[in-house]
């Protein structure tokens, strides 16, 4: 009996001593000083481009859709897809190089909605359309630019014939000028007395 109640001393004294031989960390071993003075970060969440969103398949990190067609362009790629395929638009944009890409996927857009507006002919009726057009307008600009060198010169002719009248009118008023002097007496002045004296060519008149 005695040794029993000894042996459980001496099991309970060494459970003490370990306990207190123990350290208890103050918080949990995987937080650190600086985990508990922030908060969190959020979780960084990553949307699906607008191509993969329709085809309902997982896009991946390095997705070659991802760039050309953002989730907030769904009807882009909804129109490229009904025209050209999703298995040949990724064929072509990996045979091409990243800086071709772009305008790729603007020209594959551009023919799709062509090709939506207008089946039949596409994208070569709007170009036949845009080409009429050009033609119209280079007629006209032709036009336009034949009539102002028709103006042009009308203007230098009437110019030229108003210069000649005015040449001519200066020489006549310049001719009568010489014929009205031509008839007017010589008159002198004499310095000797105040009166006016006359030529005697003119004197001859009077005799």
């Amino acid at each position: 009996m005695i040794t029993g109640c000894t042996e459980n001393s001496t099991t309970t004294s060494a459970a003490a001593a370990a306990v207190r031989r123990k350290v208890v960390p103050r918080h949990p071993p995987y937080l650190t000083r600086q985990s508990i003075s922030s908060p969190p970060q959020p979780a960084i969440i990553l949307s699906p481009c607008a191509a993969c969103k329709i085809l309902r398949r997982r896009c991946a990190e390095k997705c070659v859709l991802a760039p050309y067609f953002p989730p907030t362009e769904p009807l882009k790629f909804t129109i490229a897809h009904r025209v050209f395929g999703a298995s040949n638009i990724i064929k072509l944009l990996q045979e091409l190089p990243d800086d071709q890409r772009a305008d790729a996927v603007n020209s594959m857009v551009y023919e799709a909605n062509a090709r939506v507006r207008d089946p039949v002919y596409g994208c070569a009726g709007a170009i036949c359309q845009l080409q009429k057009q050009i033609s119209e307008l280079q007629a006209e600009l032709a036009k336009a630019q034949a009539q102002v060198l028709n103006m042009q010169c009308q203007n230098a002719n009437l110019f030229e014939l108003i210069y000649k009248e005015m040449a001519a009118t200066q020489v006549l008023l310049h001719h009568d000028d010489q014929q009205q002097a031509a008839a007017l007496p010589n008159i002198y002045y004499d310095n000797s007395s105040t009166n006016f004296c006359l030529d005697d060519s003119f004197l001859g008149l009077w005799t």
